[in-house]
């Protein structure tokens, strides 16, 4: 080896020999190293997740709560540390995330960002207006109008002349139909900028918009004081009858309401106790039930000047599908009413008038309507349903 260094010109042969010779050293240390298993690269069956963990091949950042890979824990403390950043740096760092995750419409992460800018308590006002607009543009996309106009106008705080801000607040303003807000701020737009296309059109709908308001409200109160009154002179009706109810809530000196009389059987729901057009007569739903059968008839406006006979032909002007014997007809059925107060059952005149019933001692009405039962005369059915054991309401 020595003879072959000492030598000035080298043949190829010589060259190719040193090669060889050197090579057979190289080979010889290698073989001699301890053999030892390379322990610090990724495992084979996790080396996927490990890669997507890595800051240099992650598809997406890590989101609040996730594990983080050591490197970009080191590179989120270089960017966020408050000991390696100034609050201007942060509060800029912040913005910047934020505004990535805007352009990428994810308003809530955006929300996020910008408010640990604001966080970073920095003193700059640009920064802080523009950080305040920003979080009020975010809010406002995923329809928080009242903290995106609480944002803006913290904005124009930090920036009287911020036009963005004031924009912003002017549709938040209109959403909210606070609309002397969105007056002034279109206003103070057009001030700037008299030529402020979307802001004279806001203007107008604004305006639009507050005057259909006000004309609805203005329909409401006067519907409401149609209804009032309607109300008070049934209620008067009702009174000077002294019909009574069975509600246990309602007593002697109860005052009636709306939710009293309104009907509790689904059919008749929408059709509770009135006057007619003339104000002279109650118009009542009332309920038929077939004890023998276990279910009912409803007729929803029944004139308290009608008998009960005119009930009965309007049950019966067509057979009952489930009464096969045919005992259901007009002049072969008995009605009853019953006392839920003393627990007892009292037959009804058909010649009556719904009126008469209704003022007998012994009526109430019950759920909002008026409740009958209808059996076959002289029937097994009938003496059972007179014989049912009925305990008397109690009322606390």
């Amino acid at each position: 080896m020595e003879q072959l260094a000492a030598q000035k010109n080298w043949t190829d042969e010589e060259r190719l020999e040193l090669a060889a010779q050197l090579d057979a050293e190289l080979d010889a240390f290698i073989d001699g190293l301890e053999k030892k298993r390379y322990e610090e690269g990724w495992p084979e069956d996790r080396w996927q997740e490990e890669m997507d963990k890595h800051p240099f091949f992650m598809k997406r950042a890590p989101q609040p709560g996730d594990d983080v890979h050591p490197m970009f824990e080191g590179l989120q403390k270089l960017k966020y540390d408050p000991e390696e950043n100034t609050r201007d740096e942060l509060a800029l760092n912040y913005k910047e995330d934020g505004n990535f995750y805007m352009k990428h419409k994810k308003f809530r992460m955006a929300i996020y960002s910008f408010t640990e800018g604001i966080k970073s308590k920095t003193e700059n006002p640009d920064v802080l207006a523009v950080l305040y607009n920003n979080r009020s543009a975010a809010h406002y996309f995923i329809k928080n109008y009242r903290s995106s106009l609480s944002d803006a106008q913290r904005a124009l705080f930090f920036k009287p002349d911020y036009t963005k801000a004031r924009w912003r607040s002017a549709q938040c303003a209109y959403e909210l139909e606070r609309f002397d807000v969105c007056t002034q701020m279109c206003e103070e737009l057009l001030e700037v900028d008299v030529d402020h296309k979307e802001a004279n059109a806001l203007l107008h709908k604004n305006k639009m918009k507050k005057l259909e308001i006000e004309r609805n409200q203005r329909k409401e109160a006067a519907e409401a004081k149609r209804r009032l009154t309607r109300f008070h002179r049934l209620r008067d009706a009702i009174e000077q009858r002294a019909i009574k109810f069975d509600d246990q809530k309602v007593g002697k000196k109860a005052t009636l309401s709306e939710e009293l009389l309104r009907p509790k059987f689904q059919p008749l729901e929408d059709h509770p106790v009135h006057l007619d057009e003339d104000g002279s007569t109650l118009i009542w739903p009332a309920a038929f039930s077939y004890p023998e059968f276990l279910f009912s008839d409803f007729q929803q406006q029944l004139p308290e000047t009608a008998t009960m006979r005119d009930c009965l032909m309007t049950l019966f002007a067509e057979p009952l599908p489930c009464d096969k014997a045919q005992n259901y007809r007009q002049g072969n059925v008995h009605v009853y009413y019953e006392n839920r107060k003393v627990g007892c059952v009292h037959k009804v005149d058909e010649e009556k008038q719904l009126a008469d019933i209704i003022a007998e001692k012994g009526f109430f009405v019950s759920g909002g309507a008026l409740l009958f039962y209808v059996v076959p005369k002289d029937s097994r059915v009938e003496k059972e349903f007179i014989n049912q054991q009925r305990r008397p309401m109690v009322y606390s």
